[in-house]
């Protein structure tokens, strides 16, 4: 029997109802039992209503101060405290509990994580923008806390399951796997013409449309190989990438010795979170099993850098270091954003991020704070305005 005191931020989202979702299919199961401190979300008052009084939290809390009232609302008489906010936010995320999801996207996620971060909780963490702007500093504040990181985005979770902690030096590489996405036997030609319904049509996974579209462009696995850099103190130079259509390898961990690990299974979002929820035990709950027989093949080649820029746009900025992955984050959150609303052709995401990069550099844009969070999010703002002014100079172009 697994127990916790949970908080779930961005629980609205695909990976916090997956998280409620094992939850509650863990408690049927008589595996788990839980107690939720505190619920966050974004807009999607009416979702959070209805999880709120499945889980009776002490508080649920909409980032939207216009929807306190309706929230207040739904909520009558049901107990739970209704707040909004991006105060309310993070003084959710700061209340003690043993472990919390962190799942809101984008840069939006990050003073919330940095909250929580800093309680000594176990810190799920599915916010890959957090660790990108910050990582180092945000790991280092959770172990000064006598918290714990685990990932919960299905590469990192991989190789957190096979990877020997205790003697990093027996690692030779770090390989992520990439679905290849959407578009991966498409050409140029094709792609230019590619709609945000096309690209947001995930062949394997069930996620939001910012993240959906981050695959196609593989910006997802530029953003995860910093990831991985950050979370296992692995150089730039060590970390490799492989498309794997199927998506049942996560990714693999090569030792020296020639030996390499890996962990399977189906593409489901519920299978890192579980990992993360109990580690260093095992969930059991009724998770869909891997039938290599019935799947016959697993495939795999070597990601195509020209069709996808964005891959190596990222190593580039990790190999930069300093601020180079925050402006890189920021600048692609900006561009793929543009693309959802119609004002950015597709192809033209990785050119945004690549002058943005650029522009940053020359203009020697950084932030030199005491707190990490705030300097991070310094940047982070330069970068957006600069991205945005890219955007509208490509806008105007066309």
């Amino acid at each position: 029997m697994i127990a916790r005191r949970v908080t779930v931020l961005g629980s609205t989202g695909s990976v916090g109802t997956s998280t409620l979702d094992l939850m509650a299919r863990a408690e049927q199961a008589g595996t788990g039992r839980f107690v939720v401190e505190a619920l966050v979300a974004g807009s999607n008052v009416a979702l959070l209503a209805e999880q709120a009084r499945r889980w009776r939290p002490k508080v649920a809390v909409t980032a939207d101060p216009a929807k306190l009232d309706a929230l207040r609302q739904a909520l009558a008489g049901s107990g739970v405290e209704a707040a909004a906010g991006e105060a309310a936010v993070v003084e959710a995320a700061s209340r003690p509990t043993d472990w919390v999801m962190a799942a809101i996207v984008g840069t939006a996620g990050l003073r919330s994580a940095w909250a929580a971060a800093r309680t000594g909780a176990v810190l799920a963490l599915a916010n890959k923008e957090s660790l990108v702007s910050c990582g180092p500093a945000l790991i280092g504040t959770v172990r000064a806390a006598g918290g714990r990181l685990i990932p919960v985005d299905s590469e990192h979770s991989a190789i957190f399951q096979v990877f020997p902690a205790e003697t990093p030096e027996q690692v030779a590489k770090l390989v992520l796997t990439a679905s290849g996405g959407p578009f991966r036997r498409a050409t140029t030609a094709q792609m230019a013409a590619v709609t945000p319904e096309q690209a947001v049509a995930h062949p394997n996974w069930s996620m939001g449309a910012k993240i959906s579209v981050d695959s196609a462009t593989m910006a997802n696995k530029g953003l995860e190989t910093i990831e991985a850099a950050y979370l296992f103190d692995m150089p730039a130079e060590k970390i490799g990438v492989v498309v794997h259509p199927e998506s049942i390898i996560h990714s693999l961990v090569e030792y020296v010795d020639g030996s390499t690990l890996a962990q399977l299974g189906p593409p489901d979002m519920r299978t890192p979170i579980a990992c993360a929820l109990a580690w260093p035990g095992r969930l059991v709950w009724p998770a869909p099993k891997l039938d290599l027989a019935a799947l016959g093949r697993l495939t795999f080649e070597a990601p195509d850098e020209t069709r996808f820029p964005a891959l190596r746009l990222a190593r580039e900025a990790l190999q930069a270091g300093g601020s180079a992955p925050t402006v890189f984050n920021a600048a692609n959150e900006v561009a793929a954003r543009a693309f959802l609303d119609r004002r950015l052709g597709f192809l033209n995401i990785a050119a945004v991020v690549a002058e943005t990069l650029d522009r940053a550099a020359r203009a020697g844009v950084c932030a030199d704070l005491n707190d990490a969070c705030d300097a991070a999010l310094a940047v982070d703002a330069e970068a957006r305005r600069i991205a945005e002014t890219v955007v509208g100079g490509l806008a105007d172009a066309a």
